[in-house]
């Protein structure tokens, strides 16, 4: 598969916002964003005003990069969301929100995205108690997640054990049990950044 090998701070200076592809580091002096918030390239300052287009597409970019998903995969969710009944740009960011690598995220078991990721691929996880390591792989209200137990004393894990953690309020996690739950459905207010998903909407609609 196919996958973005340069500097991830790229990625946020490009699209003009923090999307914490770096976990901690996100939030500290070190963050590009922080210093040098311009977009990549020589001429990054200099852009001309984008235009209607351009800017439905940098926000198309920007969901993609912080989901970490490729364009046919985002097509495939657009297409479902479109299918299924309500607000196509919300449906679609709660596909999204619904990916097992994301609810690791979100469960603070993980800093980031790609790194949620790379734990689902390497087989740490089971969804009611069956090992899952699909990072797409959609979750359903019920459905627990919990940590494998022979996996529980990685040095990752040790860290995690009776640590403090936040999950979104459709989410629940026991540091002490390695287990959590999807306890309600996603909502739009449940996603805190930065999103113009109706711009989406109308850049795959032409």
């Amino acid at each position: 598969m196919a996958r973005y090998t340069e500097a991830r701070c790229r990625q946020c200076r490009r699209e003009g916002q923090k999307l914490f592809l770096k976990g901690d580091r996100c939030t500290t002096k070190k963050c590009a964003m922080d210093r040098y918030p311009a977009p990549p390239g020589q001429h990054g300052l200099s852009r001309k005003k984008p235009s209607e287009h351009q800017l439905q597409l940098r926000e198309k970019q920007k969901v993609k990069r912080m989901y970490g998903v490729l364009e046919k995969q985002f097509r495939a969710y657009y297409t479902e969301a479109a299918r299924r009944k309500g607000v196509t740009g919300v449906n679609m960011l709660m596909l999204l929100e619904k990916r097992l690598d994301n609810v690791v995220y979100r469960m603070g078991i993980a800093p980031s995205r790609a790194q949620a990721r790379q734990l689902v691929n390497h087989g740490h996880f089971l969804v009611n108690g069956k090992a899952v390591n699909i990072p797409s792989y959609s979750l359903k209200l019920g459905d627990s997640v919990s940590v494998k137990p022979v996996k529980r004393g990685n040095e990752f894990f040790k860290e995690l054990k009776d640590a403090k953690v936040q999950p979104p309020k459709w989410l629940t996690f026991d540091t002490s049990s390695f287990e959590g739950k999807v306890i309600l459905a996603p909502e739009r207010e449940d996603i805190s950044m930065n999103i113009n998903e109706q711009s989406i909407v109308e850049l795959y609609s032409k």
